[in-house]
């Protein structure tokens, strides 16, 4: 069996590229970055390892490495033949790889069963951009490549902090992953992948980890921006800053319970997890890191703005969430672009003005009046400061 997984960064090695091996995949990587391809083709191995509860090192062998900029010829032949094609890229770079995944699919041979396809990337239903772009391409044209190739979406889970310099190719993840994966388009021939799920409806799992993961991770680097910690972990070590964090994910576990019919139970038992995930004192991950991108994160769909506005729809005052909000409009690290771009915003626009642009909100949403009043608070805050 072969997998061809585009992107061999710290996600890429760490957790697709393992599970794929440990499924018993021949794993060929594809990247373009030339220094990391060459060290991969010159590796017979790498080590992840796992830090947390648990803790283990595994090793991952039999894995070949394409450039995806000069060796197309050779990348368009391996997927042609692949069982599998994931990607761990980014969400923006779909764009960037469906040509060459279009070319490989079109040259695949007449019996061959279907490519399986999937885009392990942090967002929503990332597949789906991905088939998008695949399928504008020439090559799938009067449905040429319709019957040659399946994609399936997924939801993927897990912390890779930053790596210390000098590791190589080895890779520090936490214990946990979760790997989910719509089932329905393969039929009944999905793939036998140890440690991914496969669920008949994608949807509630994607805006689980959302609505708890990213909207904890970036709570707990906002709130602790703010009390001037520096890890994550230190972050959650703090009492008033752990507490508000649990108050945000108590607000989102009632949307979750409530909208997709999870158990209280169950969800309290993920927030849990969740939360311990944070406090990892082996992660280093900074509240800059983490908190990096807040345009991004304040969003209309995003981690905070999403659940907050079902709330206010449901009738709800999202208090806690409102705070992690007004925490996120404080975030002024001037290194990160967003960041300062952020700033501007606030400074050069009405707080209504600013309140839409930045969210997404229309004037009038339920939600919109008491983030205008956070983001007219930020304006006031920052005038004072320059008097």
């Amino acid at each position: 069996m072969k997998a061809v997984h585009f992107g061999a960064g710290n996600i890429g090695r760490g957790f697709v590229g393992l599970l794929l091996h440990n499924a018993g995949y021949e794993v060929v990587f594809a990247d373009v970055a030339e220094g990391l391809i060459a060290q991969l083709a010159a590796a017979d191995s790498y080590a992840v390892h796992e830090v947390g509860e648990n803790p283990a090192v595994q090793t991952v062998d039999n894995f070949r490495a394409l450039n995806s900029n000069t060796q197309e010829t050779e990348l368009i032949k391996e997927i042609a033949t692949a069982d599998i094609v994931t990607t761990a890229v980014g969400p923006h770079i779909l764009k960037f790889v469906a040509p060459v995944i279009a070319r490989g699919i079109a040259a695949r041979e007449p019996g061959l069963a279907p490519l399986q396809v999937m885009a392990c990337e942090n967002a929503i239903n990332a597949t789906d951009i991905l088939a998008r772009e695949v399928g504008s391409r020439p090559e799938a044209a009067g449905g040429a490549l319709e019957d040659k190739a399946i994609f399936a979406n997924t939801a993927v889970d897990r912390i890779v902090p930053n790596q210390d310099a000098g590791q190589g190719l080895d890779v520090t993840v936490e214990t946990f992953f979760e790997w989910v994966i719509d089932r329905t388009p393969f039929a009944g021939s999905e793939p036998k992948i140890p440690g991914a799920t496969f669920v008949d409806e994608l949807a509630p799992y994607i805006e689980r980890k959302l609505f708890t993961v990213n909207t904890g991770h970036a709570s707990a680097a906002y709130f602790g921006f703010e009390a001037g910690l520096e890890k994550i972990s230190d972050a959650m070590a703090d009492q008033d800053v752990a507490e508000d964090v649990r108050a945000v994910l108590e607000e989102t576990k009632q949307l979750l319970v409530s909208k997709h019919g999870f158990s209280s139970e169950e969800q309290e038992a993920y927030v849990q997890k969740i939360l311990a995930r944070f406090t990892n004192p082996h992660l280093p991950d900074t509240v800059n890191r983490v908190g990096r991108a807040p345009l991004r994160k304040l969003s209309r769909h995003e981690r905070f703005i999403g659940p907050a506005a079902e709330l206010a729809e449901r009738g709800v005052v999202p208090e806690a969430l409102l705070g992690a909000i007004a925490a996120a409009l404080r975030f002024n690290d001037p290194a990160d672009a967003e960041a300062t771009e952020l700033a501007g915003i606030l400074a050069s626009e009405t707080a209504a003005d600013a309140t839409a642009r930045i969210t997404g909100l229309e004037p009038g949403h339920p939600l919109f009046n008491a983030v205008s009043t956070l983001v007219e608070e930020r304006q006031a805050e920052v005038a004072t400061a320059s008097a």
